[in-house]
């Protein structure tokens, strides 16, 4: 399910590794999970899950996931939710109908006072969830006018130049049909045994929303196998690009980008990482592995693996591979501007380690 931050964490990867060097019943963890993709991959195959991420949209974004709702049910309580609610104190125009407008703050107002009074189910989760995914994008799918992609939200002025230079008005969406319409596709491929899964791990699954270099929660040598992909540099602004998801959830995104690693130099952001694989180091069981993807950055010129290595070894872990994978070209590099192959992070390149019995 394409639920996600920019930087888009393939599926596939967590998968290959989770399948071989672990079994069912294993732990498999991520530190800085973002959109789940490590997590649901791994309670699709049996296994047991932590996720950690300092933003709590991460937690918003993954954990319904384990619990998918039927359509019915999603349609059953969109039918409940008000389609007239107030506009607040942030300006939203230059994104939304004013009718489009008002069926946000509606959805947006129901779901926090839901939350507020400790009655949120799983229904409402999933509500949130696809709702927080639908607020911008350049499609008709989504409740907004032609913006940047969905995991990106620009500013209200930017906002302003995109609909000159595009002279575009915003046209009204009717969020609750897009939002039964999302649901129908997240859920369309999903079996029976897979949802029992999903359900089965998400029971005993751990959510955390810790500094990954600080988790007292998980106890010492209990994971087999944490696959991960930290913040890279000051590459992915998640502040910048979650402000408009904060806004919907209720939360402070000044406040959360505090807190979200953001180094700006490399020395910066080995002290960080050497911290968090001193971490990883204490919850890796004897035996177990960790599958560190990073890429290359700053047109290339900097290539993240060179520096993960030696943080690794020192941390205590032994250095099995270095693997890369080419990736294609995006239409979201193409958004962003970035020439194909050209720079930014083209590759997979994950560093794989084993913490020896």
């Amino acid at each position: 399910m394409q639920i996600s931050y920019r930087a888009c964490f393939k599926p596939q990867i967590p998968r290959f590794f989770i399948g071989l060097l672990t079994r069912k019943g294993d732990t498999v963890y991520d530190p800085f999970s973002g959109r789940g993709t490590t997590v649901i991959e791994a309670g699709l195959l049996g296994r047991n899950v932590i996720a950690n991420d300092a933003n709590p949209l991460s937690r918003m974004m993954t954990e319904p996931r384990f619990f998918p709702p039927t359509v019915a049910a999603v349609e059953g309580r969109l039918l409940a939710l008000p389609r007239d609610g107030e506009p607040g104190a942030v300006d939203l125009s230059m994104f939304y109908h004013e009718k489009t407008e008002r069926e946000i703050a509606g959805i947006r107002a129901y779901l926090c006072r839901r939350r507020g009074v400790g009655s949120e189910d799983a229904v409402d989760r999933w509500i949130a969830m696809v709702a927080t995914n639908r607020l911008t994008g350049h499609s008709p799918g989504f409740f907004s006018v032609y913006t940047l992609p969905p995991n990106q939200a620009v500013s209200q002025e930017s906002q302003r130049r995109i609909n000159e230079r595009r002279t575009q008005v915003p046209e009204y969406r009717d969020t609750h049909r897009l939002i039964a319409k999302k649901t129908k596709s997240l859920l369309r491929t999903l079996t029976g045994p897979q949802i029992r899964a999903l359900n089965f791990a998400g029971t005993r699954a751990r959510f955390l929303t810790c500094d990954a270099r600080k988790t007292p929660e998980i106890p010492d040598d209990t994971v087999q196998l944490t696959v991960t992909s930290p913040p890279f540099l000051d590459i992915v602004q998640y502040r910048g690009d979650n402000w408009l998801r904060c806004w919907f959830n209720g939360l402070e995104s000044d406040a959360i980008g505090k807190i979200i690693t953001m180094a700006r130099t490399v020395d910066g952001w080995k002290a960080v990482m050497a911290d968090v694989f001193c971490e990883l180091y204490r919850v890796t069981a004897p035996g177990g592995w960790v599958a560190f993807e990073v890429g290359e950055v700053r047109k290339g010129t900097v290539r993240l693996e060179e520096h993960v290595v030696p943080l690794g070894i020192t941390a205590g872990f032994s250095c099995k591979a270095v693997m890369i994978n080419t990736q294609a070209f995006t239409k979201t590099s193409h958004i962003w501007g970035v020439n194909n192959m050209g720079c930014g992070t083209n590759t997979n390149r994950i560093v794989v380690f084993r913490k020896e019995p």
